[in-house]
């Protein structure tokens, strides 16, 4: 297909070979191919006239249709496009649009694989998002090996259930035009909205993170509603899957493949493996068979670690982005040579699994032994009576850090197992050192990044200063 290693680059082609299909549809409106390619195109000869900036910030207005159809004409122009997130605080805002306050751009060339696309925004260590720019071939190359690994199903129609700010559903609809099958995007997640849609049949494919997983399994429950038989592959991404609740995931969507998958912001896909509730809870499966994996300190400094050894987790792909935007910080990913790590630490176990142990800036030394808090958290989530938990180490004389949970509970208080129990059920499945001595309930709506993931630092903050957010759990 010409012009593949360009994300919008097929597009002109399913215009000609199929110009009345579906190509990108919300709840309000649709566009054919053939529509959505004019669109493009007048949209990207606009921006050549007035000599727009090599970079664009789209900001949050309009619907995430025409949020879609403004990025493919941005890159179609040769230029390339930040995506603003709608939850940013004003300050924040203004702080990131005045790092894109450009001249306007002389003519720019034709977009080749190696041109940058797309900056999108992950959280950064001060509290500002940190920009990350990707090239064409960075995508197209995930989305090949997406129907490589992954089968016939991943280049069928999609269905994107979530913000386009957030890198994996933008992805996901890049993809579903990419490959020509489609895309239907949901920016406003809707747990009703989704199982209505999905029960139409028409959608095969399922990219979405845990919580609206989660979601659409109680909301299933209460309604007693049936089986979702259309969908063939459901990816997971963005957080932990709980891998208890994979077999109610599974009676839901009975025909689905269910697949997690770990990957980065800065590094696309990196392992992959079909959701078992056997599985051991830290294993993120085999690597893509376009990636190479390094466990250790150094990847240009010799072997490896041996198997079952921890160590940073280095990747070497085709996939990997092109570098930061505007200052970087303590959290960066670390380069040697064509290598990259994001800071996380795992092992590769005896059957070529990776395990993912957690982030480098959060392990926790108690008791003179490294502890994950990832790993910990992961088991007080599979509580039925807790929804979220974060797991902190303040400084102990004795144990050189007491290791403290702060949770948020899925119940009422009355129902609520007490802090005896807890450390119970930690140490029914984990080494005793890694239980909590310290129980914290949190009040009020748990803090999140603009990511939907746990904000461990401002949860920390919170324990430091013993905010009122702060109720000792009994």
């Amino acid at each position: 297909m010409a012009d593949a290693d360009l994300v919008h680059g097929p597009l002109a082609h399913w215009a000609r070979v199929q110009p009345q299909s579906v190509a990108l549809a919300n709840a309000q409106a649709q566009l054919s191919f053939a529509q959505l390619q004019a669109r493009v195109q007048a949209q990207a000869e606009a921006l050549r006239a007035r000599h727009a900036p090599a970079t664009v910030l789209l900001d949050s207005s309009g619907s995430g249709l025409e949020r879609i159809v403004d990025f493919l004409a941005v890159v179609a122009s040769g230029r390339c496009a930040a995506v603003a997130d709608p939850d940013w605080p004003e300050a924040v805002q203004a702080r990131i649009a005045a790092q894109f306050a450009q001249q306007p751009a002389a003519d720019m060339p034709a977009p080749g694989p190696e041109t940058p696309f797309y900056i999108g925004f992950t959280s950064g260590s001060s509290g500002l998002p940190k920009g990350f720019r990707r090239h064409h071939r960075s995508w197209t190359e995930s989305f090949r090996v997406s129907a490589q690994d992954l089968g016939a199903a991943a280049t069928q129609r999609v269905f994107a259930p979530g913000r386009l700010s957030h890198s994996l559903f933008l992805f996901a609809a890049l993809w579903g035009l990419w490959s020509g099958a489609g895309v239907e995007i949901q920016e406003r997640f809707s747990a009703p909205r989704a199982l209505e849609r999905l029960q139409s049949g028409e959608f095969p494919l399922l990219v979405a993170v845990p919580s609206q997983l989660q979601l659409m399994l109680e909301l299933a429950q209460r309604r007693g509603t049936p089986p979702v038989a259309g969908v063939a592959l459901l990816l997971i991404s963005g957080a932990r899957w709980l891998r208890e609740r994979t077999p109610a995931l599974q009676a839901l969507f009975p025909g689905a493949r269910i697949v997690e998958f770990y990957g980065a912001s800065e590094a696309s896909y990196i392992a992959w493996m079909e959701a078992d509730a056997q599985a051991p809870a830290q294993a993120v499966g085999r690597p893509f068979s376009n990636v190479a994996l390094h466990i250790g300190a150094d990847p240009l400094a010799g072997a490896p670690g041996r198997a079952g050894e921890a160590g940073l987790i280095w990747v070497r792909s085709p996939m990997l982005f092109m570098d930061y935007v505007g200052a970087s910080d303590g959290s960066a990913a670390l380069r040697r040579g064509d290598w990259l790590s994001v800071r996380d630490m795992g092992r590769i176990d005896a059957q070529g699994r990776l395990h993912l142990l957690g982030r480098e800036n959060r392990m926790l030394v108690t008791q003179g032994k490294n502890l994950f808090p990832e790993e910990v958290e992961a088991r007080l989530q599979a509580h039925p009576q807790l929804s979220a938990a974060s797991l902190h180490g303040v400084s102990d004389g004795l144990r050189g850090q007491a290791v403290h949970a702060v949770l948020q509970s899925a119940g009422e208080a009355a129902a609520l197992p007490d802090a005896l129990a807890l450390g119970q059920w930690c140490r029914q499945a984990l080494e005793a050192y890694k239980a909590p001595r310290h129980w914290w309930r949190w009040q009020g709506a748990w803090p999140l990044t603009a990511s939907g993931k746990t904000d461990h630092g401002a949860i920390a903050q919170a324990l430091h200063a013993r905010s009122e957010a702060l109720q000792p759990w009994s």
